[in-house]
């Protein structure tokens, strides 16, 4: 029992290990704090723009958008050494992360904007279960995702009855934040 006990640990924390491994990268919409020791003019509060991009005082505007935290203090680092400060020490917090979002229409009881668990992934049963589930009338089977990828549109089918009826639980996909879920009046 005292092994079971310690190999069940040990895959707990190698399994958190992995969830933690992955560094944050910044995204839209994030607020980040960054401040420059003994430099009290550049500390700045700024929203990452739509393009990735920071204003920040002496540098002008940043693509700091797909970084880590570590990377953007190196890039800015960088770029004030190079014509302003002597030995800058760079710091950048996220003071607030984008919100994750899907949107659901159509025959749901609660059609609305919802925001995405930053825990877990969320699959499409639970995201029309946040909407206060299926109207009557509806078409669950001609429920579809809206998703845009690599600049472009995309539309999948999902098939309700094969997730609930049929037990196929890998047609329960996960939503990505921007998805747009939405569910058909049935006319039958």
């Amino acid at each position: 029992m005292k092994y079971f006990i310690l190999i069940f640990f040990m895959f707990i924390m190698l399994n958190f290990s992995n969830v933690f491994s992955e560094e944050y990268k910044i995204e839209t919409g994030d607020v980040l704090g960054i401040t420059v020791y003994e430099q009290p003019d550049l500390t700045t509060k700024a929203r990452v723009g739509s393009k990735g991009e920071i204003a920040f005082p002496l540098l002008g505007t940043l693509e700091i958008g797909e970084l880590t935290v570590a990377e953007a203090e190196s890039k800015i680092t960088n770029l004030l050494k190079q014509d302003y400060l002597v030995n800058p020490q760079v710091n950048v917090f996220i003071e607030e992360y984008h919100p994750k979002k899907v949107f659901i229409m159509g025959f749901v009881n609660k059609p609305g904007e919802y925001e995405l668990s930053k825990d877990r992934p969320t699959t499409v049963l639970e995201a029309i279960t946040m909407a206060g589930g299926f109207k009557q009338g509806a078409s669950q089977n001609g429920t579809k995702i809206i998703r845009v990828e690599n600049n472009s549109q995309v539309t999948i089918p999902i098939k309700i009855t094969d997730i609930t009826e049929k037990g196929n639980k890998e047609k329960d996909i996960t939503i990505k934040p921007g998805d747009v879920i939405v569910v058909p009046e049935s006319f039958f």
